[in-house]
């Protein structure tokens, strides 16, 4: 290896390294703080992500694209983009989880090793151009989730939500390598740009066909999409509401960034072949999941169902896949899309943290009532998540909707565009029954009160509403990081 190849490799993997380096010292250094004075740890990992945060910036500013390790990592615009909002999704993260593990008798260091650990292997997936790195990666952000699923020990009920967390994932995992290898076996790579051009010479094998499908299977578990999403409410329900805040949100981008990078850049030769069962999935996952959803009375299942529903959305901008002129337009709505629905999902969870007792308590729909009365302002912030997540204005959800219809009937599918709006429309009933409780019922809700809980649902909220106003930038970003792409 010369000395321009290790920079190259060190350079393409810098934000990785930091933060790996970081989790594995942090590992240490919680041994040595007081029981009672794990917010330390909680401060510490904040810095790691922070420090990493600052690299990504830096490596944004200078604008130099690398690969490393002989092409299985890239960096570019897209792996920036994603791991910047992926950064952002920790340190939301973190600050959810301070005050609830204390206040759940929880608050244990490793809980933040874990998620500084699983924020890695999202990363990774964003920088992933192999097969191999896309399995890799899978696992490091998989397996803390699956201990993080079950932190609450020994709560049967997130006992439960691990264990079926772990083996629905090891099953899915299982389809992720066996297309592996059938695509190898069809290209003799598992490079995606290897695979690209095996497909693009040669009429596509039904091998290769299987394989990718098969991939589809695989993300289509990480991203909860119909019929993939079984798993979803279960391990909401029985998961610390911390810990699915964050899954709910960082299992989400980063799915979706593989399925992004792997689809669009390994097999556009099969966009006759995908096109038609990209549909379907999205028009089942959005049918589904808003259906589903209006029979729940549960919150967190409630929200389950609805992060089933939104993954539909988000995969309607990859249905347009075979015309190459509405495909990166398409993909930059969704996402700005998973922006807006990461930043309104952070502050629902805060608000449903804020109400959360001891023994799963006020978790119930009816709990809300009398909030508005209680605590305005939480009230408020809470209307302003549930009209984003319809998609009502003034909100970012409706902009990320109105960029994703736009996209989808450019790309010539108006019916899925159709489905999308009547599905957001039935998603009505069950978000305003929230805001009818809080504004409409007698009740007196325990509130619990915390700086950095308060902080993060305030914050969202207005980020909701405020970029709203502003959404060019942001667009603008999400429509250069995927040009990088094609």
């Amino acid at each position: 290896m010369t000395q321009t190849d290790f920079y190259a490799n060190f350079y393409s993997i810098i934000p990785l390294t930091v933060l790996v380096a970081w989790a594995s010292i942090l590992l240490l250094v919680d041994l040595f703080i007081p029981k009672g004075r794990k917010g330390i740890t909680a401060f510490l990992a904040a810095l790691g992500l922070a420090a990493t945060l600052s690299f990504i910036i830096w490596q944004t500013l200078v604008g130099v694209e690398r690969t490393g390790f002989n092409g299985m990592v890239t960096l570019d615009g897209f792996s920036l983009f994603v791991n910047a909002l992926v950064i952002i999704s920790g340190l939301l993260g973190i600050a959810l989880a301070y005050g609830y593990l204390k206040r759940m008798k929880l608050e244990r260091g490793e809980y933040y090793v874990l998620m500084l650990f699983s924020i890695t292997g999202m990363m990774l997936m964003a920088q992933a151009s192999d097969l191999i790195i896309v399995f890799l990666a899978l696992e490091l952000l998989s397996i803390p989730l699956y201990v993080l699923a079950a932190f609450a020990r020994p709560n049967l009920q997130s006992e439960e939500a691990g264990v079926k967390y772990f083996l629905l994932g090891a099953f899915a995992t299982g389809f992720i390598v066996y297309g592996t290898a059938l695509i190898f076996g069809a290209t003799g790579t598992t490079s995606l740009s290897g695979i690209f051009f095996a497909a693009s010479h040669e009429t596509p094998s039904l091998l290769l066909t299987i394989g990718a499908a098969l991939l589809l299977v695989g993300f289509g578990f990480k991203v909860a999409a119909v019929p993939f999403h079984m798993w979803t409410p279960d391990v909401y329900q029985g998961s610390p509401t911390a810990v699915t805040a964050f899954m709910s949100s960082g299992a989400k981008i980063a799915g979706f960034a593989a399925l992004l990078r792997v689809f669009a850049t390994a097999f556009p030769a099969l966009s006759a072949d995908l096109t038609g069962v990209l549909w379907v999935l999205a028009a089942l996952t959005m049918v589904v999941g808003n259906l589903t959803a209006i029979s729940q009375t549960n919150i967190k299942r409630l929200l389950a169902y609805s992060s089933i529903a939104h993954a539909g959305y988000i995969l309607m901008a990859f249905v347009p896949y075979g015309n190459k002129e509405v495909l990166p337009i398409s993909i930059a709505a969704g996402l700005f899309y998973l922006v807006s629905y990461v930043v309104t999902n952070f502050g629902t969870w805060g608000v449903v943290i804020a109400l959360e007792k001891a023994e799963g308590k006020g978790l119930e729909i009816a709990d809300y009532a009398g909030l508005a009365k209680k605590c305005p302002a939480l009230a408020a912030a809470m209307t302003v998540f549930m009209l984003s997540f319809i998609g009502f204005p003034p909100t970012l959800g409706m902009v990320g909707k109105f960029y994703l219809f736009r996209a989808v009937i450019a790309g010539g599918y108006p019916g899925l565009a159709i489905i999308g709006v009547v599905t957001s429309l039935v998603s009505a009933y069950y978000y305003l029954r929230i805001v009818v409780n809080m504004y409409m019922r007698e009740g007196d809700p325990t509130i619990e009160r915390e700086m950095w809980l308060d902080f993060t649902t305030m914050s969202t909220a207005i980020a909701t509403v405020v970029l709203s106003f502003v959404p060019q930038w942001l667009f603008l970003l999400a429509s250069t990081a995927v040009l990088r792409l094609f």
